[in-house]
């Protein structure tokens, strides 16, 4: 079980978000250490995810948490890693804690206070610290947003949606309609050198255009409608 556990916060309005961005990315259970009060102001910015908050657990302190619930890996998040904190370990990123995360046991992901953060000794009970690079000009976060792009990081790795008619296009699709217009370029009598820069230049577009299968589908036909115009009319 994944629990996201939000120490000490100081305002109702971003536990509401919090929540909100916890359901956003499937995660249903939020925790509580030595919170303000909750009040309405919570749940009317947690718009649809009010059952988190309903359902929230409640603690005086960290320790106490952790004890009971019998969490086997906790995960810091801090916005100044190496900074004032006497961290003996290399913070990683999001996508680098989502990438090795295993969920095997209870998992506790610590967000600090929005003022202070976590504290030294509770960075000390941390297993593991993930920070987000930010730029300097403004490196420290507001809790909700820098939960959300955790929270996406590991939604990636346990969920893949894909759309119908929207699959990416497969490699042999992409060369038949490479080859498609390289046909057509030839037939039109280009000299070679020309050939050759307007084929590199239509396989960069292909490569960056992350074309869908169904696109590609279309996009054949419509060389292949040209290419038979081209001989109807004796070519160009």
């Amino acid at each position: 079980m994944i629990y996201v556990v939000f120490v000490e916060p100081e305002s109702p309005g971003n536990i509401g978000f919090l929540a909100r961005s916890m359901k956003n990315f499937g995660f249903f259970d939020l925790v509580l250490i030595n919170p303000c009060e909750i009040g309405e102001e919570a749940y009317y910015y947690a718009m649809h995810a009010k059952d988190i908050i309903t359902n929230c657990k409640i603690y005086d302190t960290l320790p106490e948490f952790i004890d009971h619930e019998k969490i086997d890996f906790n995960i810091g998040t801090t916005g100044t890693a190496g900074g004032s904190y006497n961290v003996s370990r290399i913070a990683i990123t999001p996508e680098q804690f989502a990438e090795s995360l295993n969920i095997n046991g209870n998992i506790a992901i610590l967000f600090g206070r929005e003022g202070n953060g976590l504290s030294n000794e509770e960075i000390s009970l941390c297993d593991v610290i993930v920070t987000i690079p930010t730029h300097e000009a403004y490196p420290i976060m507001n809790i909700s947003h820098a939960a959300a792009i955790i929270f996406y990081e590991m939604f990636k790795q346990k969920k893949n949606y894909t759309f119908e008619g929207l699959e990416e296009a497969t490699a042999s699709e992409k060369t038949a309609l490479i080859d498609d217009m390289n046909n057509i370029i030839q037939d039109l009598g280009y000299p070679p050198h020309k050939r050759k820069i307007a084929s590199v230049v239509f396989r960069r577009i292909i490569g960056r255009a992350f074309i869908s299968g169904r696109e590609a589908h279309t996009l054949k036909g419509v060389l292949r409608r040209i290419k038979r115009g081209m001989k109807g009319n004796g070519g160009i």
